[in-house]
């Protein structure tokens, strides 16, 4: 390889083509892919409408300035706000999902003169910036540790200083890949009393967006209203595309501020008009309602291996976005598995400090294919028990 290696184990086939849930390689081999790329193709992979819209932009324009604008890019942002219920509301068009966390955070920032900001820990945000520096206590954050709560509401958050909180920075559920969704009526009682001191809510929805949590996006599992929101990887099934969205108050808000922003590939017509297509297909075929249907199978399945295999421990999420975590063994190697799965012609993922494997396919993945993976795994994971049997004995 030619490329540096960012410590990531390469399985290294050389992927030729890919059509919707399968990626090719130079042999011929399938894969169904359940990682959809990085959790970006929602379409799944080679959508031929996309393209056709690729490049159907490209033969007409591709690249402004950011001085200059086209009407692609009011028909995306229409599209996206009317989803979001934000009338009046503005867009900015950007090129990742970090990028758009990170305005977000920059833009409250500018609104709010309160000295922290409120966020879950463990649940990944950026990764640069002020939205980075989230990870740790400093910097003006404020974490959440989910893994003390047990329930009772007021104890947890009595030493919370909501009269100091300009914003409340929320991720619904990806949590860096293990799919740990926060309770609800504790985030709803963040949001409310936020709320009430005039903090603002801003989501990301990078992961959790465009119809991945069973929803359109992970925040309407949690009735709650944000006043900004990231949006990334399925948006733009698998171009790097991504958006920020702000209320008609916020926007108006910001217009009153000093701040600035402009990056090369802001509001590119092309990559809108892969907005726009890919919001367009995902209507037209409810994918939203089918991938909170198709996941209620993905759900069953997992959770009935969890049933037979004593190795796993839980198995969570929503919509099509699951984990399946396994207990700790030193006898037992996931990393194995994971490799074993994907020889048998499975892609999914593995989260090792979580001890994990990840299931966060296409929207348009078929119930067949998730059968299939399925029996793969418990063959694997029999197996491995068998070979752990016959080492006791």
């Amino acid at each position: 390889m030619k490329t540096l290696n960012c410590h990531y184990e390469m399985f290294n086939p050389n992927i030729v083509r890919a059509e919707n849930c399968h990626i090719i390689d130079e042999r011929g081999k399938k894969y169904v892919d359940f990682e959809a790329g990085v959790w970006c193709a929602s379409l799944g992979h080679n959508n031929k409408r996309v393209n056709e819209a690729i490049v159907k932009q490209l033969n007409s324009v591709s690249h402004v300035g950011y001085r200059y604008t086209s009407k692609i890019v009011d028909e995306a942002a229409d599209k996206i706000l009317t989803l979001l219920d934000f009338q009046g509301g503005k867009c900015v068009f950007l090129s990742s999902g970090s990028e758009a966390v990170e305005f977000g955070v920059k833009v409250t920032k500018k609104l709010t003169d309160k000295p922290y900001f409120l966020r879950l820990s463990n649940y990944y945000l950026s990764a640069y910036g002020e939205s980075a520096a989230a990870d740790s206590d400093k910097n003006g954050w404020i974490s959440l540790d989910l893994s003390t709560y047990c329930g009772i509401l007021d104890a947890f958050l009595k030493n919370v200083p909501f009269d100091k909180i300009g914003a409340f920075v929320f991720e619904p559920g990806n949590a860096s890949g293990t799919a740990k969704l926060p309770p609800k009526e504790l985030i709803r009682a963040i949001s409310e009393r936020l709320k009430e001191h005039g903090a603002l809510i801003v989501v990301d929805e990078v992961t959790t967006g465009i119809g991945r949590a069973g929803k359109w996006f992970g925040f309407e599992h949690y009735d709650m209203q944000p006043d900004i929101v990231s949006l990334g990887k399925g948006i733009g099934n698998g171009y790097p595309v991504s958006v920020i969205c702000m209320s008609k108050k916020v926007a108006s808000s910001v217009k009153q501020t000093d701040f600035r922003y402009a990056q090369s590939h802001q509001d590119d017509p092309l990559g809108c008009a892969v907005v726009k297509e890919v919001l367009s297909v995902i209507e037209e075929n409810d994918y939203v309602r089918r991938a909170a249907d198709i996941g209620i199978v993905l759900e069953r399945e997992l959770k009935s291996l969890a049933d037979k295999h004593e190795c796993i421990k839980e198995v969570r999420g929503v919509g099509l976005m699951y984990a399946m975590e396994f207990f700790s063994d030193d006898s037992f190697s996931l990393k194995e598995i994971h490799r074993e799965l994907f020889d048998a012609g499975y892609i999914v993922g593995h989260h090792a400090k979580a001890n994990a494997l990840r299931f966060y396919p296409p929207l348009t993945i078929e119930e067949a294919q998730i059968k299939c993976m399925i029996s793969a795994l418990d063959s694997i994971l029999s197996m491995d028990k068998k070979d752990k049997d016959s080492t006791k004995n």
